[in-house]
């Protein structure tokens, strides 16, 4: 009886063992040697046992009834979490549930270059294919909600969403995203823009031109001197990228090359027709031209021209502005070649519309 009950502890003890062999053997070895990514989906309600179904079908790991029982063990079953996951079928069972079970979904980079306005962050947003454009555009046109972020009394979010990459999995939607952008300007501002005598909607406003008026980073400055100069003598700004986003906000596109008859057509955003600031941001400023809205070099030019590179002539009278406009948009040998992507110290080129020239 005793040599039985011996025996019977043995073969419990060698099963026991062999299972662990079997377990460990499992769960240190791989589906296959492919290291591809393969993008898994981990659905809201999902359960243990059906991930690891899946996870077999999609050749990822050799054995669900393992994988699930082992997870029970682990109390994996309560801790699988909703997202996308990229899985190679070289990762053991164990990395693959680390992974599934960490919440960190993949991420899908959303790139916003300065100068960009909210039509044209729009179709960007829309191109990723996580957030429709039109979804993104009710979002930042919502009074409610522009009011509540920026803390201003504006009824859109444009200038305040601020240029960067911000990474957005499947599950982001537009109104997550919007906080994203507009908390990431607040902390700028609070940390880059001095108070001056400007308010912060009309500071964003200013920048905003600034920012779509050049590429050249050292002419930031100038280009604020410029404008904080006319302000002051009365002067009407008259600059070619508010008479293009009256057109963008009237349409919500623009496609086509700016004309007389458009510097002419009357809107809020025409600073041909009306005086000072347009009623709010052109665009989304970056940080060097919030800092030049915010100190504008000390100069006495009142007009600028383009010199068809990315730079332009500052000149202090009407009379040195029109002989400059001869010289470089009269001219055509002037303008034979050149371009305004020829400026070579601009990392990355927002869409922008060249400035004509500013008249009295």
């Amino acid at each position: 009886m005793r040599n039985l009950f011996l025996a019977l502890i043995l073969i419990v003890g060698l099963g026991l063992a062999g299972g662990a062999f079997i377990a460990k053997t499992f769960l240190e070895s791989t589906a296959s040697m492919d290291s591809a990514p393969v993008i898994f989906e981990v659905n809201p309600g999902q359960s243990l046992k059906s991930v690891a179904n899946e996870l077999e079908e999609q050749g990822l790991i050799t054995d669900a009834g393992k994988l699930y029982w082992y997870g029970r063990f682990k109390s994996a079953d309560k801790k699988i979490r909703v997202g996308e996951y990229a899985i190679s079928p070289n990762m053991t069972p164990i990395e693959i549930l680390a992974i599934i079970t960490s919440g960190k979904s993949l991420e899908r980079p959303i790139t916003v270059t300065e100068g960009m306005n909210i039509f044209e962050i729009a179709e960007v947003v829309d191109k990723q294919g996580v957030i429709k454009g039109q979804d993104f555009l009710a979002t930042v046109k919502n009074a409610t909600l522009a009011r509540e972020l920026s803390g201003e009394n504006v009824s859109t979010l444009e200038g305040y969403l601020f240029p960067e990459t911000y990474n957005i999995t499947k599950y982001t939607d537009a109104k997550e995203l919007v906080r994203m952008m507009v908390s990431r300007f607040n902390d700028v501002y609070e940390k880059t823009v001095p108070k001056i005598t400007l308010t912060r909607a009309q500071l964003v406003t200013l920048a905003s031109i600034i920012e779509k008026e050049t590429g050249a980073p050292e002419e930031r400055p100038v280009i604020s001197s410029v404008f904080h100069n006319r302000m002051q003598k009365g002067m009407r700004l008259q600059t070619d990228p508010t008479v293009v986003y009256g057109i963008f906000a009237a349409t919500g596109k623009w496609d086509k090359n700016i004309s007389r008859a458009d510097l002419l057509n009357d809107t809020p955003y025409n600073t041909y027709t009306r005086g000072g600031l347009p009623p709010g941001p052109i665009s989304n400023p970056g940080r060097e031209s919030l800092l030049a809205a915010a100190h504008p070099a000390r100069t006495d030019f009142l007009y600028f021209v383009s010199k068809n590179d990315g730079t332009h002539v500052f000149t202090p009278t009407y009379e040195a502005h029109v002989n400059a406009v001869k010289e470089f948009q009269l001219n055509r040998k002037a303008r034979e070649g050149k371009s305004w992507r020829d400026l070579k110290k601009r990392e990355a080129v927002p869409s922008k519309v060249e400035s004509r020239k500013n008249r009295p």
